[in-house]
């Protein structure tokens, strides 16, 4: 069976059953299901949280593998009805990059093209490329997932180049020398 609406126009009720017989969908999608907490206007804060925490009790791990698939949702689902400073979010989101570190660990993965990060965002709305999928470390994956231990391979490049560079120039300055005398 298939779900006749968007999630983001269901009722309470309609969220609960929909949740408690979420394996007779074939087109139940619990990141939607996250997603449409979030955009659903017929829901206080309150039902958004009572929601939320009910959809924990499934789909928990669904849920954690979102902070590598789609960071902004989860953070937004997971601090709902919060007020957070600006040291808290920044400290919230430093706690995703380490599980989301942590998730890639355990489950082997060695790429990092999920969701969000396969796909082009540079943050311009008249950008050409938005959406558009890409390759791991193109030019157009520009906010593609760092970590602070990943190498940056251009910078080596360049000090290849620098120092290759400084090579030739020594053997241009011994060469002037010698010329002279």
């Amino acid at each position: 069976m298939k779900i006749a609406q968007k999630f983001n126009q269901l009722t309470l009720k309609e969220y609960f059953f929909y949740i408690d017989n979420y394996r007779k969908y074939t087109d139940f999608n619990t990141l939607g299901l996250y997603r449409s907490i979030l955009e659903n206007e017929k829901l206080t804060v309150d039902d958004k949280i009572l929601l939320r925490d009910y959809a924990h009790q499934i789909f928990r791990k669904s849920f954690d593998f979102l902070q590598l698939k789609d960071p902004n949702t989860f953070f937004k689902v997971s601090y709902l009805g919060m007020e957070l400073t600006e040291a808290d979010k920044h400290q919230k989101w430093r706690d995703i990059v380490v599980n989301q570190q942590k998730i890639l660990l355990d489950k082997k993965i060695r790429h990092r093209n999920f969701g969000d990060y396969s796909k082009h965002s540079c943050g311009y709305d008249s950008c050409p490329y938005n959406g558009l999928m890409v390759k791991k470390d193109s030019v157009l994956a520009e906010g593609s997932m760092h970590f602070l231990s990943d190498k940056d391979h251009y910078m080596a490049k360049r000090k290849s180049d620098i120092r290759k560079k400084e090579r030739k120039n020594k053997q241009q300055i011994i060469d002037n020398e010698l010329s002279s005398e």
